[in-house]
């Protein structure tokens, strides 16, 4: 494993108590840096603070709200310090239907917690980043959004402009040393899945060259460079662990 030296630096992570933000946040502890995770599930921070140990600072926060947010950014600073790396990484599933069929309010929550909430989080946290001229932010997008899954419009639909969202707000930060990337998983097994249906499951499955989901560490390994100084170049970029299936 490639060692990155994230010493004395604070990386929030959402959705960072179970999952790809769990292992996320685990890989950058092993590299000495200040985690804060953020995410809905209180009982999820209780158990993940006691396994991850010191170092780490938990805030429990509903991202589509953007008060809610800014409080997190203020008192995740006050305990950690300035906030260097970012990865956003919270979202759900959502229900899976035809288009034809989807309930309204449901497109509403998936846009509102996958796109919206991404956008908060950058928000809050992106302006301290320019102001010291230092940051790393990886938002986590999906496969989904490159390539549309049948059945999981509202997903795609969020996934696809949390790439666009990146890719803007990498331009406008390029010249403060803040670098913004995405990246476009496909499927892993964590509670997500709870979610989904088992024969939409299956057809991501089917989709990948490779045969199996991704790893949430092979997720963490390729974040890890991303939230590094070693990363001095390369922003408003997608990376793909698709296993192969992305075509672009």
């Amino acid at each position: 494993m490639i060692q990155y030296d994230y010493e004395g630096g604070h990386a929030v992570v959402t959705g960072g108590a179970q999952g790809i933000g769990y292992a996320i946040a685990q890989r950058l502890l092993a590299g000495g840096a200040r985690v804060t995770l953020w995410d809905a599930d209180a009982a999820a921070l209780r158990d993940a603070r006691g396994t991850l140990g010191e170092g780490v600072h938990t805030e429990q926060v509903n991202i589509t709200d953007l008060a809610a947010v800014e409080a997190a950014v203020r008192a995740s600073e006050a305990q950690q310090g300035p906030v260097a790396m970012l990865v956003n990484s919270a979202g759900i599933a959502g229900a899976n239907a035809p288009l034809a069929d989807y309930p309204a309010a449901e497109w509403n929550r998936v846009i509102e917690v996958n796109l919206t909430g991404t956008f908060h989080v950058n928000r809050a946290i992106v302006a301290g980043m320019v102001a010291r001229n230092y940051g790393r932010i990886v938002n986590i997008a999906s496969v989904a959004g490159k390539e549309g899954n049948p059945n999981a419009a509202a997903y795609s639909a969020s996934k696809a402009a949390v790439i666009a969202l990146t890719k803007s707000l990498g331009k406008e930060t390029a010249q403060h040393n803040v670098a913004v990337n995405a990246i476009t998983p496909a499927a892993a097994r964590t509670k997500i899945f709870e979610q989904m249906s088992q024969q939409h499951i299956d057809y991501m499955l089917s989709k990948i060259p490779r045969g199996r989901f991704v790893e949430v560490t092979e997720v963490a390994e390729m974040v890890a460079w991303l939230l590094s100084s070693e990363n001095s170049f390369t922003t408003g970029s997608v990376f793909d662990l698709s296993g192969g299936r992305a075509t672009y």
